[in-house]
C-alpha cells in the first residue's frame, strides 16, 4: 500500500506541475487573498461571511489554503471513481459535473465583488457544528474547483480512470486516487498559502483589501468563462510538455506498471513482470482468460475463444475499438501477419473494447469486420470485463502468448511492427523448430503512417467531448442549433455552419449543414454514418465528394505524402451523423 500511495503522490506532482494546471492558478491565488486575518467576531461587516470580511492588521492562523485544497481532494477523489455512476443514476449529461464546477467558481466570484451574496453562499455551511465557520466558503470553492481540475492523462490517471468507468473500485483504486489528488494539490496548496501570506503581509493589500477582493472576483469570472469555452486550450497548447519526459519515465518503469495495473483488476497480476515495448520476450505469468464478452465472431458457431482451448498456438491478443482510427491503422500489419502465419501457429484474437456507445452495436462491429477484411476471431467486451483482466489502459494494445499460454510481450499503442513480427517468428520456433517461415512481411505492409510531431490531436465534434469549436453557436443536445462557420479558423480547431442537430456523441446534419477544420496533417479521416455525400473543399485543389452509407465508420478525406497545415470546408447533405475527425 505504501508504494501505491507513493507511485500515486509522484504521479500527481507531476501532474501539478504540467501545463494542464495553469488555468487553476490565479483561481487558487486570488482564493488565498480572500481570508480572514483575525478572528470574525472581531472584523464583522455589513455583509458577515467570509467573502465579505476586511482583513485587519493583527494576524491570524488562516486555514482557508487548507479548506480550498481538501474540497479539490474531496470532490476530485469522488467524482472521478463514482461521477460516471452516479451521473447515469440521476439521467444526467456526462458533462453535468463541469457545468456546476464552473456555476461554483463564477458564484465564488461574484460573491468577492457583492459581499452579501458570498455570506449567501456560505450560510448552509454555518449548520454543520464541526467545521470551523471562518472560510467555509473555501471548502465550497474547492469541491467546485475538484470538478474543474482536469489534469494530463499519464498513466497514474488512465489507471484511476478506468477502474472508475468499470465500476471496479476497491481500496488500491481509492488509496491511488486519494494519494494522486494530494500530490497534484500540493503545488496548487503553495499558490494559495501565497495568496494568504500577501493578503496579511502586504501593507498595500492592507490598505486596498476590498479592490483587490473584487480583481480577484473578476479574475474568477473570466477564468470561469474561459474554461466554459475551452479557451485557455490555446494557452496550454502553446507551451512546450515539460512534463512529458517524467510521465514517460513513470509509464514506462516496470515498478509503476506492476503496482498500477491491479488497481483495475483481479487476474493476471504477473503481467507487471512485462516491460511494455520491450524488445526481448520475458515471462509475464499465464494470460488471463477472455471474459464477460458478449458475442464472438469468426468462430465455429460463435462460439467463445479461450485461452485454453488455443493452447499450443501462438496468441497474438489485440485490443481494439473499431472506430479508433490508430487501430485502424495497426489493422494491415494484423492482417497481413493472419495471412503469413495462421497456418504455421498463430492466432490472432481480437478483444474490442469501445469507446463510443455506437461501438457496442454487434451489427455495426459486424460490418466493420466484414470491411476491414479481418477473418481472425473477434470478441466483443462491452463492459471492458476482458480489458480489465488484461489490465489494459491503452487502444491499440497487443498481448504476444506463447504456445503454453504465458504471456511474453506486451505493446501499446502504434508502431513497433516489426519488433512484433520478430518476435511473433520466434515463438513459432520455439513452439515448432522443425516449422518454415516465410520471409518477414511487414516491410511490404501499406498502411497510413503515424502522425508526426505537431499533428492536430483527435477531434470530437459531439456535445460530450468537443473542445475545439471556435465558430458561432452552442452545442445543445438534444436540440436542432444554428451554427456560424469561423472567417478565419484558428489552427487545430473546427466550426459548424448551419443547422446541425446535436446529439452526445455526433452531431446530425439537416439544412445547410457545414463544417470548416483547421488542421496539420497528412491524413485527415471522418468518423460518419448514415446515407448521403459530403463535399471537402481545400483551396488550390479540386473538389472532393464522399459518399457515407450504413454504420459508422472512418472516411479518409485527405492522403498526402507529408504533412501539410490546412483548412477545408465540408458540405454535408441532410442525414449525415458526424462524430470525430482523426489524423495521421
Amino acid at each position: 500500500m505504501i508504494t501505491l500511495a507513493f507511485i500515486g503522490l509522484v504521479g500527481g506532482l507531476i501532474t501539478g506541475v504540467s501545463p494542464c494546471v495553469l488555468p487553476m492558478l490565479p483561481i487558487i491565488f486570488f482564493a488565498g487573498t480572500a481570508g480572514k486575518t483575525e478572528p470574525a467576531s472581531k472584523t464583522a461587516s455589513a455583509g458577515g461571511g467570509v467573502l465579505l470580511d476586511e482583513p485587519a492588521v493583527k494576524k491570524a492562523r488562516d486555514f482557508r489554503p487548507l479548506k480550498i485544497i481538501a474540497g479539490i481532494v474531496v470532490s476530485f477523489s469522488l467524482f472521478t471513481l463514482t461521477g460516471s455512476v452516479i451521473l447515469s443514476a440521476l439521467g444526467l449529461p456526462d458533462d453535468f459535473l463541469r457545468w456546476g464546477g464552473l456555476t461554483i467558481l463564477t458564484l465564488v466570484g461574484l460573491g468577492l465583488i457583492f459581499p452579501a451574496l458570498g455570506h449567501w453562499i456560505e450560510k448552509p455551511f454555518y449548520r454543520l457544528p464541526k467545521i470551523n465557520r471562518n472560510n467555509n466558503g473555501a471548502f465550497v470553492l474547492g469541491l467546485g474547483l475538484g470538478t474543474l481540475y482536469v489534469p494530463c492523462a499519464g498513466p497514474v490517471l488512465a489507471a484511476i480512470t478506468v477502474a472508475g468507468a468499470t465500476g471496479n473500485v476497491g481500496w488500491r483504486t481509492v488509496v491511488l486516487t486519494v494519494s494522486f489528488a494530494l500530490g497534484a494539490a500540493l503545488p496548487l496548496l503553495i499558490f494559495a498559502s501565497a495568496g494568504s501570506r500577501i493578503s496579511q503581509r502586504v501593507k498595500a493589500y492592507r490598505d486596498h483589501a476590498r479592490g483587490f477582493r473584487i480583481g480577484g472576483g473578476v479574475v474568477m469570472i473570466l477564468l470561469a468563462i474561459a474554461l466554459a469555452f475551452n479557451i485557455t486550450d490555446v494557452i496550454q497548447r502553446s507551451l512546450p510538455s515539460y512534463t512529458s519526459g517524467l510521465e514517460k519515465k513513470v509509464a514506462e518503469n516496470k515498478t509503476v506498471q506492476g503496482v498500477l495495473a491491479p488497481a483495475l483488476g483481479q487476474g493476471g497480476q504477473d503481467l507487471a513482470k512485462c516491460t511494455p515495448g520491450a524488445a526481448e520476450l520475458a515471462s509475464c505469468g499465464a494470460a488471463p482468460e477472455f471474459t464477460g464478452t458478449q458475442k464472438w465472431f469468426n468462430t465455429p458457431g460463435g462460439k467463445p475463444a479461450s485461452i485454453g482451448g488455443l493452447k499450443g498456438k501462438v496468441v497474438l491478443v489485440d485490443f481494439w475499438a473499431y472506430s479508433c482510427i490508430n487501430c485502424q491503422r495497426a489493422t494491415p500489419h494484423l492482417l497481413a501477419w493472419d495471412k503469413a502465419y495462421r497456418s504455421l501457429g498463430l492466432e490472432i484474437v481480437g478483444i474490442h473494447s469501445p469507446e463510443f456507445a455506437f461501438e457496442k452495436s454487434a451489427g455495426n462491429l459486424e460490418s466493420a469486420i466484414r470491411k476491414e477484411g479481418i477473418a481472425y476471431p473477434v470478441g466483443q467486451d462491452n463492459n471492458l470485463a476482458t480489458w480489465t483482466q488484461y489490465r489494459n489502459q491503452y487502444w491499440p494494445a497487443k498481448y504476444l502468448v506463447d504456445a503454453g499460454g504465458t504471456v511474453r510481450s506486451i505493446k501499446f499503442g502504434e508502431g513497433g511492427y516489426g519488433q512484433t513480427e520478430d518476435q511473433i517468428r520466434q515463438l513459432l520456433k520455439d513452439a515448432n523448430p522443425e516449422v518454415q517461415l516465410p520471409a518477414p512481411v511487414d516491410g511490404t505492409v501499406k498502411a497510413p503512417s503515424i502522425g508526426g510531431a505537431g499533428t492536430t490531436p483527435e477531434t470530437y465534434l459531439a456535445y460530450s467531448r468537443s473542445a475545439n469549436l471556435r465558430g458561432t453557436g452552442k452545442l445543445t443536445p438534444g436540440k436542432t442549433v444554428a451554427f456560424g462557420l469561423n472567417s478565419a479558423q484558428p489552427d487545430d480547431t473546427y466550426s459548424l455552419g448551419g443547422n446541425w442537430k446535436v446529439g452526445t456523441q455526433s452531431v446530425a446534419s439537416t439544412t445547410g449543414s457545414t463544417a470548416r477544420l483547421n488542421y496539420n496533417a497528412a491524413k485527415v479521416y471522418h468518423v460518419l454514418s448514415g446515407e448521403g455525400t459530403v463535399t471537402v473543399s481545400i483551396p488550390g485543389e479540386p473538389d472532393k465528394t464522399i459518399k457515407v452509407s450504413g454504420t459508422p465508420n472512418a472516411y479518409q478525406l485527405v492522403d498526402k505524402p507529408a504533412q501539410e497545415r490546412k483548412t477545408m470546408t465540408l458540405t454535408y447533405s441532410p442525414g449525415i451523423s458526424a462524430f470525430t475527425f482523426s489524423f495521421g
